[in-house]
């Protein structure tokens, strides 16, 4: 009786596993699905899991191999396939026992799209660049495909993403992709009509840290101590999540409880006596004004009168972009909040409107970097209608309330983005080794305090992806573009060593820089016209990468020489000469003699060269050229590519040391 049970035990076990394999599927990571994109002409990784001792096979329609390999012990599975010159639809089958098949794959050319803000600005949605409606409709190209990978943070190296999967461009997929990415892949597709797949991981306002892995930054002393502490709580870092909800919590309650103005003296009230209060004129980054180095909270107020046929109706109050969180109020009453730097347009109820003494007051909370109002003037308003309204620009009443570096240090957040390693772990690593032609790159604001240090951070997550991919691949930087308000003088600017920074990095082999200094807006970090950019990154792949014999880059500084009171700049990529678009005077050089103090300069074009001159500099030792955050500048070569900012001399900048 014992023996029959035992093998009627052991019938049983054999057969829950041959159910468990017949019920079991290969799987695989997001990014192999229906539509997508392989890189052409390539040996190319294809992996997932099965059960452990599962034979795979692979079957290619392009060529009609079948690829087979043997699952490990812990499920997984790799093939590198042979992809042929570009083309499709084809089929892909795996099959391990149960079959599935990808659909409607191309071969074509595979590009990561990568950075912060400026590269996942949208077409459509927050971003809205020039022209978005047409754009849109026109996005006819079934042969660009679109992979969207989520916003997610990991404290180790992750398996798989989270994603949007492969989508064919149309006017339907393509409102919330990225449009420079768009206009990249738009602009070599109608050049080769090659298929083109665009793989896009960015979020706004992100670090170069955080999309590099813990184990590259290891190598650069300011990151070494912060990289490994990641690496040692990534265990705990779910226990860790759950404490920073409660304590987020009473840091918050705290804060409010701290703030004057809305806890204490209600500075939001129309009775509340501001006499004593300072000005300041709006709108504007405080930083640029009365608040250098500020964070933290502030309050503005201002009175308004309005015509006295405006009394009891419904008006709307524009107050521009606002950095980064508000609260507004018309009256003593809250007419509407809003975070991050987005335009604030809120609906004035009538019961609200009297004729005189209307008091807005908006409370204004930014906790780095740069605060306060820096939308266009014509932009803060008080509207009946779109042609009868107030101006809010001007004066405005301001009044500290708290100052972040005098109160209790934020939590710290474990899931946001901003920790060194954790954009490469949770968006990037999951990627690899899905074989790519190269990778364009729009990053940089979030680091613009510290670059100096980014010039070596930025060549380190580059050699980082370029060992983990096992591929030199190209690497294209956009350059940014022009930001904030122009100066009368010439200025220190981190911006400016930013640019430096990106320009240094083409030391590297396989890089490129896309300058974007004529197409900012001073008041707006989110340029519009991604058109512009989009192109300028393609005719580098078109020169670099795919060997057309064009012209890539702007003029590109190349050395210097003194003669006399004159220096002589001498430029790369100016074969087909140098020129202002219009034909007028150079404008943007400054020059400096011993004492380092800069003047604008006269400047004149000769053949590749341009000659520097100052009457107010006799012995000159030093010349800068678009050294600021939003200079004016026309240097440009013969195919209109604007010339990279840049500077002759080394003295330390105001990033020098910064970490």
């Amino acid at each position: 009786m014992r023996k029959l049970s035992i093998c009627i035990f052991s019938l049983l076990c054999a057969l829950c596993v041959n159910v468990l394999e017949m019920g079991a599927k290969v799987t695989f990571p997001v990014i192999f699905g229906d539509n997508m994109v392989l890189q052409q002409n390539a040996e190319v990784p294809f992996w997932g899991k099965a059960a452990p001792g599962k034979t795979v096979k692979v079957k290619t329609s392009w060529n009609g191999e079948t690829y087979k390999t043997v699952a490990e012990k812990d499920g997984s599975w790799k093939v590198t396939l042979q992809t042929s010159s570009y083309g499709g639809p084809y089929d892909i089958n795996v099959s391990d026992g149960k079959s599935v098949t990808f659909h409607n794959v191309m071969l074509g050319e595979v590009w990561l799209c990568s950075g912060q803000s400026n590269m996942e600005m949208p077409l459509a949605g927050w971003g809205r660049i020039d022209n978005y409606e047409q754009e849109i409709a026109n996005a006819h190209y079934p042969d660009i495909r679109l992979f969207q990978v989520s916003r997610e943070t990991a404290y180790s190296p992750q398996y798989d993403c989270k994603a949007t999967g492969w989508n064919p461009c149309s006017p339907t997929t393509i409102p919330d992709f990225s449009a420079t990415a768009y206009f990249f892949a738009r602009n070599l597709y109608e050049k080769y009509h090659i298929p083109i797949g665009l793989i896009h991981s960015s979020w706004g306002g992100t670090f170069a840290e955080a999309w590099t892995s813990t184990t590259a930054l290891k190598n650069i002393p300011a990151f070494k101590e912060s990289a490994t502490h990641i690496e040692n709580i990534s265990a705990e870092v779910a226990e860790m999540r759950k404490n920073y909800a409660v304590e987020k919590k009473a840091w918050d309650e705290k804060f409010e409880s701290s703030d004057r103005g809305m806890a204490k003296e209600k500075w939001f009230h129309p009775s509340y006596n501001d006499n004593d209060w300072k000005q300041m004129n709006l709108p504007g980054l405080w930083e640029e004004k009365e608040l250098p180095g500020f964070d933290g909270l502030v309050w503005f107020r201002k009175q308004i009168d309005v015509p006295a046929s405006w009394k009891g109706k419904d008006l709307c109050l524009s107050l521009g972009n606002i950095d980064d969180d508000d609260i507004t109020y018309f009256n003593g009453v809250e007419v509407g909040r809003s975070k991050y730097g987005t335009s604030r347009l809120y609906n004035i109820p009538a019961k609200l409107v009297k004729e005189k003494g209307n008091v807005v007051a908006v409370r204004v909370l930014d906790s780095g970097g740069n605060g306060g109002f820096y939308g266009e003037s014509v932009s803060m308003k008080l509207s009946l209608s779109d042609n009868n309204f107030i101006s809010l620009a001007g004066e405005w009443k301001y009044n500290i309330s708290i100052d972040m570096k005098k109160f209790d240090p934020m939590p710290q957040d474990y899931s946001d983005p901003f920790h060194p390693g954790v954009l490469f772990n949770a968006m990037i690593h999951p990627l690899i080794p899905y074989t790519i032609r190269g990778v364009i790159w729009y990053q940089g604001e979030a680091n613009a305090g510290r670059a100096y240090q980014y010039r070596d951070l930025l060549p380190v997550l580059i050699q980082d992806w370029r060992r983990r991919w096992n591929s030199d691949f190209p690497f294209y930087i956009v350059q940014l573009a022009a930001f904030m308000d122009t100066k009368e003088n010439p200025e220190e600017s981190d911006w400016a060593e930013l640019r430096e920074a990106q320009l240094k990095t083409l030391s590297l082999e396989n890089t490129g820089l896309a300058v974007a200094i004529d197409i900012g807006d001073a008041k707006d970090i989110h340029p519009k016209n991604k058109q512009e950019v989009g192109r300028r990154l393609a005719l580098i792949a078109m020169a670099d990468t795919y060997g057309d014999k064009i012209e890539y880059s702007g003029p590109l500084y190349d050395s210097y020489r003194i003669e006399s009171d004159t220096i002589r700049i001498r430029f790369t990529h100016a074969e087909s000469g140098l020129k202002t678009p219009d034909g007028s005077e150079l404008k943007g050089f400054a020059i400096a003699g011993p004492d380092h103090k800069f003047y604008w300069a006269e400047a004149r074009i000769e053949g590749k060269e341009v000659m520097v001159y100052s009457p107010h500099v006799k012995m000159p030792v030093a010349v800068r050229y678009a050294w600021a955050y939003n200079p004016i500048c026309n240097l440009y070569n013969g195919e209109g590519l604007p010339a990279s900012p840049f500077r002759t001399d080394d003295w330390d900048g105001w990033t020098r040391g910064k970490k």
